[in-house]
């Protein structure tokens, strides 16, 4: 221990953020198994310390445990098929691939029995050269190029997940003239708010994915556009309706949402099969478990996910009196999120002064005639050698970080820091706050933990920077998974020269 409890917390940092009392230690919700110090103090992954990590490969740098991802994936997988065994025989887990992938991944989720989930032609090419067969590939977007849609069957994907009415009978008319049957899930959207960011809630009525299930009040026949989409699907001969889909949103740490919307789809299945007379027998209820950014964050085990959404399955279906259908479910982040650290070597470091927030305190100053005036408190800004080109998260969500010095311990006192990156944009903000030893130097390696998803898939070459690499690290050996770019990859698309 460090002392560093003794220590006061800044008027300046968030009410969640404590003073850690003690710098050193990790918390482990936020890293992968295999992460921990070495006997030198040095942040060390199954082994290899962060400064040999650093000089084979660089900084910035996504450092992977492969052992952790599969051990993830497993215990969503486990979790879930032990939950749903007595009631639909398993689940089918599909990892969402837009949250990271490569083709290592990809091989890596169909070796530990997952399917897999892609957004885009661009993820399908992915997936073709990892060799995963196209029945366990699923194909989302809400604007689904002709190109995009040929590809898919092509590769006779498993599901294409069909967004809006128009996209439905795109792909109908493009599998008819092929003289092929698509197989393709309604994406609905059932109105389940999840407690997230607006820009990644998506099951709400004001946004651009899915099939709304309200009923239409311009529509003839009073249909949402979900049944809508039931009536046509059931009607053309170049599809083949599987079932439904939704996805309530993003980072959720509570299983209620899931719940509802599972027993909201249900209902809405039931009706249909008896109005239409056909079979739905398949359920995706998405993803958007969330993970532990922060000390803060609580994300729920998978396997009391599965239960509470079990339960309620269970009751709705014996309620309603069908069979139930297929289960899937689609986590990315709560899978490849914690997996991964970036390491990023310290620069530049100034401390500004701010002026204190309001408070009661010093409104009852105020009226006491003792206030004081013109206080300000100082706030450090660490700068590292990456920033919102390889983590735009909290320029996109205001997605809160940690970090910790990884290349040494410390014995100093915290200092509130903001690590910053080196675009040129007062908004490139790595970690918004967290305490940091008062002697962090240049030279010195932080690491932030929970940079597996939506990092390097969000990543960019602002300020032509170019992106990092990722290295995967399993039983003491690392290797690159994604190669780094260099500053003549850059310069090879440049057709000017």
């Amino acid at each position: 221990m460090t002392g560093n409890s003794l220590n006061q917390a800044s008027p300046l940092a968030p009410e969640w953020l404590a003073v850690p009392a003690d710098l050193n230690a990790l918390h482990e919700p936020m890293w992968a198994a295999g992460v921990g110090r070495n006997d030198a103090g040095e942040l060390a992954i199954d082994g290899i310390p962060v400064s040999e990590l650093k000089h084979e490969f660089g900084t910035p740098l996504f450092v992977m445990s492969e052992n952790d991802f599969r051990a993830r994936a497993r215990a969503f997988s486990d979790a879930f098929n032990d939950a749903f065994a007595d009631i639909c025989g398993g689940v089918d887990v599909y990892y969402a691939g837009k949250s990271f992938l490569c083709t290592a991944v990809v091989r890596w989720v169909e070796e530990e029995g997952l399917r897999l989930d892609t957004a885009s032609g661009g993820e399908l090419a992915v997936a073709a050269r990892a060799g995963i067969p196209g029945a366990d590939v699923a194909l989302h977007g809400n604007n689904k190029s002709d190109a995009e849609i040929h590809r898919a069957l092509d590769m006779k994907l498993g599901r294409i997940v069909v967004d809006s009415l128009a996209e439905l009978d795109r792909i109908a008319r493009i599998a008819s003239a092929r003289g092929e049957t698509a197989k393709v899930m309604l994406r609905l959207t059932p109105g389940v708010h999840a407690h997230t960011h607006e820009f990644i809630a998506t099951a709400h009525e004001d946004q651009k994915f899915g099939l709304s299930m309200a009923e239409d009040s311009t529509d003839q026949a009073g249909l949402s556009a979900a049944e809508e989409a039931v009536a046509a699907a059931t009607g053309y001969p170049g599809i083949e309706l599987l079932g439904l889909h939704c996805h309530i949103g993003s980072q959720i740490f509570e299983p209620d949402g899931f719940a509802l919307a599972a027993e909201k789809l249900l209902r809405f299945l039931a009706a249909m099969q008896e109005k239409y007379s056909i079979v739905l027998p398949e359920l995706d209820l998405g993803g958007g478990y969330g993970i532990a950014y922060t000390p803060v964050d609580t994300p729920r085990p998978a396997a009391e996910i599965a239960q509470a959404m079990a339960a309620v399955v269970r009751s709705t279906c014996d309620e309603l009196g069908i069979t139930a259908p297929r289960i899937s479910i689609e986590p990315g982040r709560a899978i490849v999120g914690s997996t991964t650290f970036t390491l990023y070597e310290v620069g530049t470091l100034k401390t500004v002064r701010v002026d204190a927030p309001a408070s009661a305190d010093a409104a009852a100053a105020d009226q006491a005639g003792n206030a004081a005036k013109n206080v300000t408190y100082p706030r450090r800004y660490v700068s590292v050698d990456g920033g919102m080109s390889d983590n735009a998260r909290p320029v996109l969500y205001d997605a809160d970080y940690s970090a910790i010095v990884a290349s040494r311990t410390s014995g100093a006192a915290p200092q509130l820091s903001r690590v910053v990156g080196k675009h040129c944009e007062s908004g490139d903000i790595v970690v918004r706050d967290v305490y940091l030893p008062e002697d962090v130097a240049a030279g010195d390696l932080l690491a932030v933990p929970g940079t597996g998803a939506y990092c390097w898939a969000l990543s960019s070459n602002y300020n032509y920077l170019a992106r990092p690499g990722v290295v995967a690290v399993r039983d003491g050996s690392a290797r690159l998974i994604v190669r780094g770019e260099t500053e003549q990859d850059l310069l090879n698309r440049d057709m000017g020269v």
